[in-house]
Order: structure tokens, then C-alpha cells, then sequence
């Protein structure tokens, strides 16, 4: 059984800092691309940020320069620090894993922006 499990949303003021973390299990965690969306309300969910099996990482450009994406195959853990965070960074966000045309979500996490 196949499951992502987010942690680490909640509320902060902007300009702060928060860090998402998300567990995997019943995959061969090291081949998969882990990545990072977001879904705000009233909105389609977007990419945020990957990281390949292959050691790439990508991010959409509203992130670029203040989100860092991070694994660690060991633990079978993908990371997201966010930095100076805004008000439109609100959003529930979701681990994604993919591979060969497997795809899996975790259940997401909230992160809230306000002052």
C-alpha cells in the first residue's frame, strides 16, 4: 500500500518561514520524482517544485529564489523549506510521487499566510 504522508502546514505571518515534510512508503522511493503542489481555494492545483531521481530540481517561477525542495532516498522523505512567505503562497499542498506512470498524492497540508 502506497502512502504519502504530509506534515509540517500551519499559520504564519508573512515574511516568515515554515517547512513541509513528506513520508513515503510502498514504493521504491529513490526512482520516483518527488515533487511539491499546491492548491488554493477556488484555484487548480499547481506545481510548486520537483526533485528527480536523478538529482534535478525544478520550480514554478512564483517560488523560484525562496523555496527549496529537498529528499533524502535513506529516509524515504522529500522536503519543502519555504522562505519569505505571502499571503498567495496560502494553500493546501500535496506531495506527489511519480514514476513510469505511477502517480500518488498525499492527503495535503495547510499552510496559511497572514498577519
Amino acid at each position: 500500500q502506497v502512502q504519502l504522508v504530509e506534515s509540517g502546514g500551519g499559520l504564519v505571518q508573512p515574511g516568515g518561514s515554515l517547512s513541509l515534510s513528506c513520508a513515503a512508503s510502498g514504493i521504491t522511493f529513490s526512482i520516483y520524482t518527488m515533487g511539491w503542489y499546491r492548491q488554493a481555494p477556488g484555484k487548480q492545483r499547481e506545481y510548486v517544485a520537483v526533485f528527480t531521481s536523478g538529482g534535478s530540481t525544478m520550480y514554478a517561477d512564483s517560488v523560484k529564489g525562496r523555496f527549496t525542495i529537498s529528499r533524502d532516498n535513506a529516509k524515504n522523505t522529500v522536503a519543502l523549506q519555504m522562505n519569505s512567505l505571502k499571503p498567495e503562497d496560502t494553500a493546501v499542498y500535496y506531495c506527489n510521487g511519480n514514476w513510469n506512470g505511477y502517480n500518488y498524492w498525499g492527503q495535503g497540508t495547510q499552510v496559511t499566510v497572514s498577519s
